[in-house]
């Protein structure tokens, strides 16, 4: 298996997980998708791990599926559909970790490329990335990264990216709501490293609850959401974290979390 990617402890706590194959903007292939999914379930299990970064290789974050790939693999409906399966499963395993994982997101992020930023729970990207669900262009409707960038934009400005296949600027991308923070090339991976900091400095009963809780409750009719909310945060009181910074807020201190 090629290196496609390389795994770095940025701190005990923060884990950074890098796309390599900058020369051809991070292609996702099979392989790349298999490796990169590998890769966040075993990071996730080690108890130390409190936030994954996921970055690349300049100077594109990704350029969506490997075109050449598919392309080799053309008329194999099988192929195609194992790989599309495999994007989903990447795409719902990122959801699936107790650990917020951010996108640092360094230039272009297009098709599946704009549907892995949007899958992560948390994105910061350079002023000069850009992002787009350009499939239309070749004939191929971006039905997959749909999923996830719909669930983060409005429906009109989705069906705008989908059907003319034209790009957001990061700052517009901040304005419909894809990514959180948009700075300067050369501060982005201090703005990302700040706010994974941010979230290691919270209790991780609590971050763990609340990522779980956040997606389950997202599908759900609102009165259906509001009585599993409800239970999540009954039992949630019953954790350590949670009386601790009870006490904490109520004596003025600093709480000490469980680790």
């Amino acid at each position: 298996m090629q290196n496609l990617i390389k795994i770095h402890d940025v701190t005990k706590n923060i884990v950074r997980i890098e796309l390599t194959n900058g020369k051809k903007h991070n292609p996702l292939s099979l392989e790349l998708m298999k490796s990169l999914t590998y890769s966040l379930k075993e990071i996730s299990s080690r108890s130390n791990v409190r936030v994954l970064i996921i970055s690349s290789e300049g100077p594109g974050f990704s350029a969506g599926h490997d075109l050449e790939e598919l392309k080799r693999n053309k008329n194999n409906k099988e192929f195609f559909k194992i790989l599309f399966n495999e994007c989903s499963h990447l795409m719902q395993t990122i959801m699936g970790l107790t650990q917020p994982v951010i996108a640092e997101v360094c230039g272009i992020a297009a098709a599946a490329g704009c549907q892995l930023v949007a899958s992560c729970d948390l994105a910061v990207a350079s002023k000069q990335a850009t992002f787009m669900t350009p499939g239309v262009n070749i004939g191929l409707f971006c039905s997959t990264p749909m999923v996830a960038v719909s669930r983060n934009i409005s429906r009109k400005k989705m069906m705008e990216m989908l059907l003319t296949g034209e790009k957001l600027s990061a700052n517009e991308a901040v304005d419909f709501g894809l990514i959180n923070h948009c700075v300067s090339f050369d501060k982005l991976e201090k703005k990302t490293l700040a706010l994974a900091n941010l979230i290691v400095s919270k209790p991780r009963s609590t971050v763990t609850i609340g990522k779980e809780a956040f997606y389950k409750q997202l599908e759900m009719p609102v009165a259906e959401a509001y009585n599993y909310t409800s239970e999540v945060m009954a039992m949630n009181m019953l954790e350590l974290d949670a009386q601790e910074g009870i006490n904490a807020f109520l004596e003025k201190r600093v709480p000490s979390w469980n680790e």
